[in-house]
């Protein structure tokens, strides 16, 4: 969604990052760069005048021009006060003294409420609690079954009733205490626009359950009418957070970086795909630091924790090492990768990735091309892929779909891999240490190969990896170039 957003920050910084003392000049510039490239990705004008008020005043005081780094301060400033932007600290939920706990979500249709309804049980599940969905939306046709759907396909259980919303969110608490739920979530009815009949009901059903937290879910693709929506639900209900949908869309963001500001409420969770899992917490912070393309580390180890094993991990990267790592183990380490999300996501958190390789587009089907080679494989091949032959590659490219060439590309630079980590895995051992290896060997001076030179941080030179990242370079595995 930030992608131009961060491109122009890019551009801005770089102009920058080579001045060692920046004039007022410099800063003016900057500051009008910055304005400019808010506006354009659709950012509210009064919080782009605060803003950029904020950080004018900080850049042209004592903290600029004591640091010994101008430049780095002001990218700083940018950081802290976009943070600030987008609400400073993530929301933290707590829990009634008496349960249930009451949650009440409202929204237009076709913002995604059910949906996320779901998306917001299954979290609540991995915060070890146990909700209750509930269908209020009696008005759009089938909603109450998109809601059991989604209840069965993550474990939570889903009450309704053919009576009347507010009667429905009122059995539910009861419903609740009855079979020990300690969270209830209610799903509300939406309108294509906000109309008088629709603030009613909602207001009538908040009423009536008193809930502990109201969440909007807006749709971060409609702009600045989503802040404007959020404003108007918040005169009526006293909204406690906002759930934005859509982050993995193309819009330009400014829903998000406003919505705080202009409404005064925080975004409590971020919907970032059509997966049920593709939910979190918003973090300013962490989505701050993406956007001025520092990459976010944080939800990277987050994910990365939850769905790799440490102790197979550890498993896998000895294997790896010493060189019996196998097609079956690959296998197995792409499926996990696939569990963080999409791998342009993924790119997207990692720092220091240079803008050209965070603008690749990586499709997800490529990587199941490759899956589709190995699985076609049988187990004796995967683990012993030196028992390949020609009559084996067709049979495998034609199990697959792909090209005996392909098959043969794979397994060619699989080999390659293996024979490179051995090598990374002796430089730790006596035998491949060159300080060894040179010993005894006469040379120009002192005994010592040319190229044989070692630094207190290891070998001045290691060897170049012949496999390249899927998607980043020219010559990745068959179907990513």
């Amino acid at each position: 969604m930030f992608e131009n957003l961060s491109d122009r920050f890019d551009g801005i910084f770089s102009r920058i990052r080579g001045h060692g003392k920046l004039s007022q000049e410099d800063v003016d510039d900057t500051l009008r760069e910055i304005r400019l490239a808010l506006l354009e990705a659709d950012v509210n004008l009064d919080v782009v005048k605060s803003l950029v008020g904020r950080i004018r005043q900080r850049a042209e005081g004592d903290e600029l021009s004591g640091a010994l780094n101008p430049a780095q301060q002001v990218i700083k400033i940018v950081l802290d006060e976009l943070t600030a932007s987008l609400g400073g600290e993530s929301m933290k939920i707590s829990y009634a003294g008496k349960p249930p706990t009451v949650v009440l979500m409202a929204g237009l249709q076709g913002a995604g409420k059910t949906t996320n309804a779901g998306k917001l049980a299954q979290w609540f599940k991995k915060q070890g609690r146990n909700p209750l969905l509930v269908g209020a939306d009696l008005q759009r046709p089938a909603a109450v079954e998109q809601l059991r759907t989604l209840g069965a396909q993550v474990g939570v259980p889903v009450f309704s009733e053919s009576t009347g919303p507010v009667e429905v969110a009122g059995s539910a608490i009861a419903e609740a205490n009855r079979t020990g739920r300690d969270v209830v979530i209610i799903d509300t009815a939406g309108r294509l626009a906000i109309d008088t009949e629709m603030m009613a009901q909602i207001r009538q059903i908040s009423d009536a359950v008193e809930p502990h937290y109201t969440f909007l879910v807006i749709d971060a693709m409609t702009g600045q009418d989503a802040v404007a929506t959020a404003h108007a639900f918040n005169e009526t209900l006293e909204l406690d957070g906002v759930i934005l949908t859509k982050l993995d869309g193309d819009a330009r963001g400014g829903a998000a970086l406003s919505v705080k500001e202009v409404v005064g409420k925080p975004i409590a969770f971020a919907s970032t795909g059509e997966r049920l899992d593709e939910f979190e917490t918003f973090h300013p912070d962490r989505l701050a630091s993406r956007i001025l393309g520092m990459g976010d580390v944080e939800t990277l180890i987050e994910k990365a924790e939850e769905a790799f094993e440490l102790e197979e991990a550890e498993e896998t990267a000895a294997r790896l090492l010493d060189g019996t790592f196998t097609l079956e183990d690959f296998l197995e380490q792409m499926q996990q990768i696939k569990k963080m999300g999409p791998i342009g996501n993924l790119m997207g958190m990692m720092p220091g990735i240079p803008k050209e390789a965070r603008d690749v587009e990586i499709d997800d089907k490529q990587v199941d091309r490759i899956e589709g080679i190995i699985r076609s494989m049988t187990l004796d091949e995967r683990n012993n892929p030196d028992i390949i032959d020609g009559s084996r590659r067709q049979r495998i490219a034609t199990g697959c779909g792909q090209s005996a060439s392909d098959v043969k590309q794979l397994l060619e630079q699989f080999s390659q891999m293996r024979k490179m980590m051995k090598q990374f895995a002796g430089f730790g051992t006596k035998k491949m240490n060159p300080k060894n290896r040179n010993k005894g060997r006469k040379g120009k001076k002192g005994g010592r190969r040319k190229g044989g030179r070692v630094t207190e941080k290891g070998p001045a030179k290691v060897p170049k990896s012949p496999l390249s990242l899927p998607g980043l370079e020219g010559e990745g595995f068959p179907g990513l170039n």
